[in-house]
């Protein structure tokens, strides 16, 4: 199985930093290369990829994608920290891996850039970052690891360890979106109550999607992993959000395949499927979980599983020798007010077209298999 995946690696970088073939959103829309979310997945497990194997082409390759971005002034190809997404800070999380390995000040720069929209960031009444500002009041669990990573990153290596803001973000996104009896949190939560896919007296979106849990669950140990563990009650806090989650989830778990549903609670429904980018996420979590001590050895197989079954399911081999990786839910979201579609119910979400090597799947995936190789060097 290993052969497989790099394998597959190496054919995703063929690609080229102003179209990438894992960025299937940007093939179909035609826009201009700008920094983003679904790059930076890719990176950061290229990254970690070359941390686990020093293998060179790894890092090379990152290197070379980013720099077509960032430039020597520090400034960065199509990213504006003035549109206030959180979406878009997720990838420079990685700069902090180049500038340690280069010590080019440029990526220093651009760290500063995209810490720069975390100091003005909007903010809900509760004290979260909006997801972005055309969300005006929303938080989003997928928001949680798209900023809160190179937040505590930040923080941790350039500004005295504080993590009491990023510890109650994660603390609100509890109290407000999990639900008690599913053992699952909501995708969105709007704090005016004023959005037509918000509860008008909870403020929550109608149902559980699976990847923002899976991003919920990689934010959750991905900041783990940066924090300070000396930091005790902030990292506590965070450990115990964080296997909450991940046995809450696991109720959901499909038996025969190891995945888990586009919908999680609605096994078998007309229309769901198990779906590829989520159950990656929950399997990294977990692997990686087991490797921080912060979940027990017994989730360590669980882990295992879902890599397994994704694989079994959706890395398929042509006859001509070309892989792919299927099962990909392209793109949901809530709103905003001119997107009456993207209403938050079981029927929008089964509704998003399913596509293949997108890297909001492949990422994870390749996140878990790094994991999976660190697992089976020990």
């Amino acid at each position: 199985m290993f052969d497989i995946i790099d394998k597959y690696i190496d054919k995703l970088m063929t690609s080229k930093p102003d179209l990438p073939l894992w960025n299937i959103e940007a093939i179909h829309s035609g826009k201009k290369p700008v920094w983003n979310y679904i790059d930076g997945c890719m990176m950061t497990s290229l990254i970690e990829l070359y941390k686990t194997t020093n293998d060179e082409k790894y890092i090379n390759f990152v290197k070379k994608f980013v720099d077509y971005y960032v430039f020597e002034d520090g400034t960065i190809r199509g990213y504006d920290p003035n549109k206030y997404s959180t979406d878009d800070v997720c990838e420079s999380r990685i700069l902090f891996d180049l500038y340690e390995m280069t010590k080019n000040e440029k990526y220093s720069k651009a760290i500063e850039l995209a810490y720069s929209q975390i100091k003005t960031h909007p903010r809900t009444k509760e004290g979260n970052f909006w997801h972005k500002k055309i969300y005006p009041n929303q938080v989003w669990l997928d928001g949680l690891y798209m900023i809160q990573p190179f937040y505590t990153r930040y923080q941790t290596l350039r500004n005295k360890k504080d993590y009491s803001d990023i510890i109650n973000q994660f603390k609100n996104v509890r109290s407000l979106m999990f639900d008690e009896k599913a053992k699952l949190y909501y995708h969105g939560y709007d704090s005016s109550r004023q959005m037509f896919w918000a509860d008008k007296e909870t403020g929550l979106s109608k149902n559980f999607w699976l990847r923002s849990i899976g991003w919920f669950t990689v934010g959750l140990i991905d900041v783990l992993d940066y924090m300070d563990e000396q930091m005790y009650d902030e990292y506590n806090t965070i450990k115990v959000i964080f296997k909450e989650i991940i046995d809450g989830v696991l109720l959901y778990q499909d038996q025969d395949s190891k995945m888990f549903w586009q919908v999680p609670n609605f096994p078998n429904r007309e229309g769901n499927y198990l779906e590829t980018s989520g159950s990656a996420m929950i399997s990294y979590a977990i692997l990686k979980g087991v490797r921080l001590g912060v979940l027990p050895e017994r989730y360590l197989p669980l882990g295992k599983d879902i890599f397994n079954g994704i694989c079994n399911k959706y890395l398929s081999l042509k006859e001509d020798g070309d892989l792919n990786l299927g099962g990909i839910c392209l793109v949901a979201g809530l709103g905003p007010e001119n997107n009456l579609r993207r209403d938050g119910t079981y029927e929008y979400y089964i509704s998003e077209p399913v596509v293949e090597n997108d890297a909001k799947g492949v990422g994870p995936l390749i996140m878990a298999y790094t994991e999976m190789v660190k697992a089976s060097q020990e």
